[in-house]
């Protein structure tokens, strides 16, 4: 189990959840989408960590929308912990990246083509902060232990690693729900992210997606007994700008979430 504020992660309890819109696109958009997630799930009894990402580092197109200015993304994320409460996941990608953020972000978050980048895992280690490692697509769910040693062995024991799907062929991803029970052995909390695991990935010079199987592949996960669910969700993800066709309609959340919380309760025996 770790500590995340006064969110208590893994150890048997309830699923929590990680989720917001996949990047800053503006604003508005981040704190009306911030707003309304919690609305839901203080409404459901859920506990919820707000993901986004300032900067899309990796991008199948030079072309594509990557972020805006990273102060204005700083401020932003400074007011939803301020006049929401939330903690915050967001991703780093260079060890700069870590001392610029980590004095605003809660849990830094090793994007999964990085996962095997021992100095950016020791860099996350060291500032002291939960690390939520994304397992990556060309990694075995058996060697994502010597990713958490790496952590570790900056004395920082607050390791997250989620699942996102295995790279099945080209362009195409499969989720082996294996890989949740070997990375649970680990004695860290086990995540899953039923968004990017929908991803067609760098197809046509964008990821596409499947977003009709991301309640399949949440459901599923849930039924294993996962500790968190992480869902990038958008109000309009057809003109999101940056993964719109695997974001869950932020309409659609709560249905979800609903379903979630039965499997997590008669998984964990709390009904």
């Amino acid at each position: 189990m770790i500590e995340v504020k006064d969110i208590k992660i893994g150890g048997g309890l309830p699923f929590v959840l990680i989720a917001g819109p996949c990047v800053i696109e503006n604003e508005k958009i981040t704190l009306q989408t911030a707003e309304e997630i919690k609305r839901i799930t203080d409404q459901l009894g859920i506990r919820y960590i707000f993901k986004s990402s300032y900067k899309k580092a990796n991008r199948t197109s030079i072309k594509s929308f990557s972020g805006i200015d990273f102060d204005e993304a700083l401020k932003i994320f400074e007011k939803v912990k301020s006049e929401l409460g939330l903690p915050v996941l967001t991703d780093v990608h260079t060890e700069r990246e870590i001392e610029n953020i980590s004095s605003t972000a809660d849990i830094l978050q090793i994007p999964a083509f990085l996962c095997r980048q021992t100095e950016l895992l020791i860099a996350a280690g060291k500032t002291g902060k939960a690390v939520n490692v994304k397992k990556g697509q060309f990694v075995a769910p058996e060697d994502m232990q010597h990713v958490a040693e790496k952590i570790e062995s900056t004395g920082n024991k607050k390791i997250l690693l989620t699942e996102r799907g295995t790279t099945f062929g080209y362009h195409n991803l499969v989720v082996d729900m294996r890989g949740l029970e070997i990375m649970k052995g680990f004695g860290y909390p086990v995540i899953m992210d039923a968004t990017h695991a929908v991803q067609i990935p760098s197809a046509g010079g964008t990821s596409g997606g499947e977003r009709k199987f991301i309640s399949t592949l949440a459901k599923s996960a849930a039924a294993v007994g996962i500790d968190g669910l992480f869902l990038e969700v958008h109000p309009d993800p057809d003109n999101a700008l940056s993964d719109a066709a695997s974001q869950l309609p932020l309409a659609k959340l709560k249905p979800l979430l609903e379903i979630i919380k039965e499997i997590d309760a008669v998984v964990k025996n709390e009904k």
